[in-house]
């Protein structure tokens, strides 16, 4: 196995802080990216930081100006960059018409932007290899959009059009964009709850003002019952990353509690997307 150069974002918590220290052990030179590694973050900076094979880089990832100069370092250090890991990502609840423009803004800014941006930093130099391999961590509800996640699903919906698009442009060229779609899994991000800023609609919601608990009461005991654990999402990703260029799948789900809605989604996708492919004389794309 070659040792390759892995730029992860979110890494203070949850699935990055997993997937930094897997990927490390695996014998990967890590670039954990952060905020604020001299302020909040300055622990867990301190501590991946003390971890071998692992670089942290203060980055904002919603500013052009700070991910090209992470990306640049990285290559002025290694020489190249072969793994990119969007993972950063948040979500804010509330029904649909409780979110003010600033808010869905907010959203897409870090789940849709922000991995773009990553990836148009990285790409010239994995094109200049001609190899490299981008992981977009989306989620089940990248692929289902559920009541009182309406905005988030569509961030993720967002992210999940960006990469499935590119996994075929970017293959010939000997670049591989791949999918993760996690479930619910108890990390710091599901304990966060974001609400919509506009509370002054929910008066007109009273009919359904229950249905958010019920969902929330139902995961719980789900959780409770299937104990999903957050490292399978990183081993995941660790082995995408040790699979051979060309073979790795377009997506990846992880998720013991409703996988198999999503797995039947995506084979059945994935077989319609292939006659539209092929009906646009574009077959040899499909590898």
């Amino acid at each position: 196995m070659s040792k390759k150069v892995v730029f992860i974002t979110g890494t203070n918590s949850g699935f990055g802080w997993l997937t930094a220290h897997s990927v490390a052990a695996s014998g990967h030179q890590v670039y954990a990216a952060m905020r604020d590694t001299a302020g909040k973050n300055a622990e867990k900076a301190k501590t991946l930081s003390a971890q071998e094979n692992i670089t942290v880089l203060d980055v904002t990832i919603t500013d052009d100006e700070s991910v090209k100069q992470a990306v640049e370092q990285i290559i002025a250090r290694e020489g190249k960059i072969d793994v990119i890991v969007n993972n950063a990502g948040f979500s804010i609840n509330g029904v649909a018409e409780s979110f003010t423009t600033a808010d869905v803004q907010s959203l897409f800014d870090v789940n849709v932007i922000a991995p773009w941006r990553l990836m148009k930093q990285a790409l010239p130099a994995m094109r200049q290899q001609q190899e490299g391999l981008i992981i977009n961590v989306t989620s089940g509800f990248g692929r289902f959009s559920f009541p009182f996640a309406v905005m988030y699903g569509a961030s993720k919906f967002g992210l999940e059009g960006l990469s499935e698009g590119l996994h075929y442009e970017l293959r010939p060229l000997g670049i591989d964009v791949a999918i993760v779609e996690p479930g619910a899994f108890p990390t710091e991000m599901q304990q966060k709850i974001n609400v919509a800023s506009d509370t002054s609609v929910l008066e007109g919601y009273q009919a359904i003002a229950e249905m958010p608990n019920k969902m929330v009461e139902a995961l719980g005991q789900l959780m409770q019952t299937v104990k999903p654990n957050p490292q399978d999402v990183a081993d995941a990703i660790v082995k995408l990353i040790d699979t051979e260029k060309g073979k790795r799948p377009l997506r990846t789900v992880v998720d013991p509690i409703t996988g198999q809605f999503i797995e039947e989604t995506n084979r059945a996708v994935a077989a319609q997307y292939e006659q539209g492919i092929r009906l646009f004389d574009m077959g040899e794309m499909l590898g």
